[in-house]
């Protein structure tokens, strides 16, 4: 079976069907770190400028064609060792002193993510959030 083909099970007669050439698949991890930071803000200034942390939950997304061999776009293994790498740059740390970042923004922070795990692997997507504000940003990625 080629990497375009799946099987239908729908039914007891098992049928082959193919994906459209312009299928593409998209293998996500999520991940969560907890961090502090100041920020610069024209809006609740006193409180944004104060050391403060939250609950970051991150997802990153990879894209490709699965390989024919391996029948897998990634190996999840690798996108967990890269998210374990820049987990370790961010968790439980000031983020206002991460070397790279700039101000501690759900952008930046996104854009910190991809360029990091981007270096062995093809990102396509991260989003972060802050589930107890509600806040969240997501950066999409162009091949």
């Amino acid at each position: 079976m080629g990497a375009h083909d799946l099987k239908d099970s729908s039914n007891s007669e098992s049928k082959t069907k193919t994906l459209p050439s312009s299928a593409v698949f998209e293998l996500s991890q999520e991940f969560y770190f907890e961090a502090a930071h100041t920020l610069e803000r024209e809006f609740e200034v006193e409180g944004s400028r104060r050391i403060h942390g939250h609950t970051y939950h991150a997802k990153v997304s990879v894209t490709g064609i699965p390989d024919p061999l391996r029948g897998m776009v990634v190996d999840l293994a690798v996108l967990r060792e890269e998210i374990c790498n820049v987990r370790e740059i961010l968790d439980h740390q000031l983020l206002d002193e991460i070397q790279g970042l700039g101000p501690a923004t759900l952008e930046n922070l996104s854009r910190f993510i991809a360029d990091a795990i981007s270096v062995r692997l093809t990102v396509s997507q991260v989003s972060v959030s802050r589930s107890a504000s509600g806040d969240s940003c997501v950066l999409r990625l162009n091949d």
